[in-house]
């Protein structure tokens, strides 16, 4: 078999210079502290259970989707679910996309045309950055969360009648755990009929009625373009949806790549998805899970203050200490390991030199004690 061409093995060899290699591991049984799996609703036996049902009672014997939206794979069920999500979400459309990659490279290759400006946190997620350079509008970064340096970016380009602007944040950034102040990015955008997008990855299932999302809680979804959603964090299934006008869902069906030239879900991931909604908005629960998770946030802030560690600004599921050097960030992740707890280190170049971390990732199913024996292996390993 041909190997690897002399360039692309000097690429290769100098991230394990750097140790900075990628390499696949498997599942482990260590206690979890770094998926995405917030509420646990990935191994939901309940919800298992519940989307079997599902398709038995709704006679759906069908395993793949059979090719495009667009040709034959478009099931009956993505009606149903995009018009509940439409309508939980307080949208006109939604269209789901096959996961939040292809939902962020779909819509920003299509919707900025050239001539177009995008506006773009400078920690804005990789796949919105991919998307960004399939355009063929121009893009610029602004500071992190730093809205006034947003606004003299907005009226640096706004002089020309013939540019839209596009402005993208997240409302939970996935590698900080911090969000902007997106009341205010909505007002300035508004401001400056500016088009503002916002990525919900790490928001829904975590803040809002019902796990609705950051977006809903401020009660800005009319003042937003565009909202990015996700299925695979905390509701543990698969895929994605963008919301917004009718208008846009009709430019993304025609426009959108990675929506047009794929297969679509298969219905078992389409009924995934609907019963991962129904146990957020089941009113015999009250959504347990979400109220557990957030007592478990907040008792993760009181001990992080008791043992005095530093962590970067949060209030989401998401925990990041910066430990800087690939070599040291590693070895103290592998020691918390070894004691037991899934405790993931991220490494540059997904983060900036100097600005390695151990990232924490909270969830219903983590026990306070079990919060409190982390981070006291972290303060131990740390000093």
């Amino acid at each position: 078999m041909k190997k690897l061409s002399d360039k692309n093995s000097e690429k290769l060899q100098q991230r394990v210079l750097k140790n900075a290699i990628r390499v696949l591991g498997n599942q482990s049984s260590l206690i979890d502290f770094s998926s995405n799996d917030y509420l646990g609703f990935a191994k939901s036996e309940t919800i298992f259970h519940r989307i079997h049902q599902f398709l038995i009672d709704n006679n759906i014997k069908q395993n793949g989707a059979t090719g495009s939206r667009l040709i034959s794979g478009n099931h009956i069920l993505y009606s149903k679910v995009e018009g509940f999500l439409s309508n939980f979400h307080e949208s006109e459309s939604a269209t789901i996309f096959n996961s939040g990659y292809d939902a962020n490279i779909g819509f920003f290759s299509s919707v900025p045309q050239r001539g177009d400006v995008i506006l773009y946190d400078e920690f804005i997620h990789a796949s919105i950055r991919d998307g960004i350079q399939l355009s063929n509008a121009k893009s610029f970064k602004f500071s992190h969360n730093d809205l006034e340096n947003l606004e003299e970016r907005i009226l640096h380009f706004i002089n020309n009648e013939n540019s839209d602007i596009y402005v993208v944040t997240e409302s939970v950034f996935s590698m900080d755990g911090d969000s902007p102040d997106l009341v205010k990015a909505s007002e300035i955008c508004k401001k400056h009929n500016a088009f503002l997008i916002i990525d919900e990855a790490h928001a829904i299932g975590v803040f809002g009625k019902n796990g609705c999302g950051l977006i809903q809680q401020l009660n800005i979804q009319n003042q937003v373009f565009a909202r990015i959603i996700t299925f695979g964090k905390a509701l543990g299934c698969h895929g994605a949806a963008i919301l917004g006008s009718q208008d846009l869902q009709n430019y993304l069906i025609n426009f959108a790549r990675s929506f047009i030239y794929t297969t679509g879900l298969s219905p078992h991931s389409l009924a995934t998805i609907q019963m991962t909604y129904n146990e957020m908005i089941n009113e015999s629960s009250s959504f347990d899970q979400n109220h557990i998770l957030n007592s478990n946030i907040d008792y993760f802030l009181k001990e992080i203050k008791r043992l005095n560690l530093n962590f970067i600004a949060s209030h989401s599921t998401i925990h990041c200490c910066v430990i800087s050097g690939n070599k040291k960030v590693k070895l103290i992740a592998e020691k918390i390991q070894k004691n037991g707890f899934g405790v993931k280190a991220i490494l540059s170049p997904t983060v900036p030199e100097n600005k390695e971390r151990l990232r924490f990732c909270l969830h219903s199913y983590n026990s306070k004690q079990e919060i409190s024996e982390v981070l006291e292996l972290l303060s131990n390993f740390v000093k």
